[in-house]
């Protein structure tokens, strides 16, 4: 890769993961329904000059409900009951885990031997997390973040069916398909009174968390990373993601002094370095074909 790609790779990585510490701040002024829908129609703003993608309703609908609503609601009602942010943050990323299982199962896509050592080692983290839920937040709260890595599993195969179309004009699209649905869940679950007042009392800080997770993280970050994939072998590209988890955590060690156990370290550390024995293990068909995004396990944002 070239070193100015190289350093577009690393900030989106670094994008990514900050992300995660911009979402908890946000929460602190936003319900989680709420936050997320600002996010997308922040992010969806691309969608008044850049025409619909030609694919079909259905998979639009389809893919924004698992990629985005899904992933990123279920994230941010987890962290807003309790789930740290570093601990979200590699949790999220066991989406590679889920993508191959997935795969597995529906389409009969036999996972390399390296990818099976992988997938085993991840769920040995996940285990060792799992033994340290129930201290500092509840087990319900974890069940909800687990909804995301598995939504995000999903879109990512959905995504199979929208290869073809330009990525920026396919992720606004997904945006706008997902904020729709999420202002009529705010107004339901919050009223039409509360979310006004929510939004007429925006603070500064509020409102530039917004920016970056809409503008920033979720538009111009996905646009970048579109084109990397685009540009270049994904075996090139995605090993960047690994980046994400390990910025979330060490942001939110600073903001918030996040501290972990010494299980919960061992099992995050287990988590990422299953993630790395699969994203980096040799996979020709995707060396060949920098274009095969469709193949493709994407990384998590935030």
């Amino acid at each position: 890769m070239k070193p100015a790609d190289v350093c577009i790779a690393v900030l989106v990585a670094v994008i990514w993961g900050l992300a995660f510490v911009a979402s908890r701040i946000a929460l602190n002024e936003f319900s989680p329904e709420l936050m997320t829908t600002l996010r997308f129609a922040i992010a969806a703003l691309p969608c008044l000059f850049v025409a619909r993608p030609k694919v079909s309703w259905m998979v639009l609908v389809s893919i924004s409900f698992t990629l985005f609503l899904g992933q990123f609601l279920a994230q941010a009602f987890a962290i807003a009951h309790g789930v740290p942010v570093g601990l979200s943050s590699v949790i999220v990323q066991s989406q590679a885990l889920f993508t191959i299982g997935f795969a597995a199962l529906l389409f009969r896509e036999r996972p390399g031997a390296w990818q099976t050592v992988g997938i085993g080692i991840a769920t040995v983290g996940l285990l060792m997390i799992c033994g340290t839920v129930g201290y500092d937040f509840s087990v319900g709260a974890f069940a909800i973040l687990m909804i995301s890595p598995l939504s995000f599993a999903a879109g990512n195969l959905l995504l199979r069916r929208a290869a073809d179309v330009p990525m920026f004009d396919l992720f606004a699209w997904l945006c706008l398909v997902a904020a729709v649905p999420l202002v009529a869940l705010t107004l339901v679950s919050n009223g039409p009174q509360p979310t006004w007042h929510a939004l007429t009392h925006m603070s500064l800080t509020g409102l530039m968390c917004m920016i970056g997770l809409g503008g920033v993280s979720t538009s111009i970050a996905y646009w970048l990373w579109g084109r990397l994939l685009r540009d270049y072998p994904a075996a090139q590209v995605v090993p960047f993601a690994l980046l994400v988890p390990f910025v979330g955590s060490a942001a939110s060690s600073v903001v918030f002094g996040e501290t972990f156990g010494p299980l919960r370290l061992a099992g995050m550390v287990t988590v990422v370095g299953g993630i790395a024995v699969m994203l980096l293990s040799k996979r020709p068909k995707d060396s060949e074909d920098p274009k095969a995004l469709e193949k493709q396990v994407l990384p998590k944002i935030a």
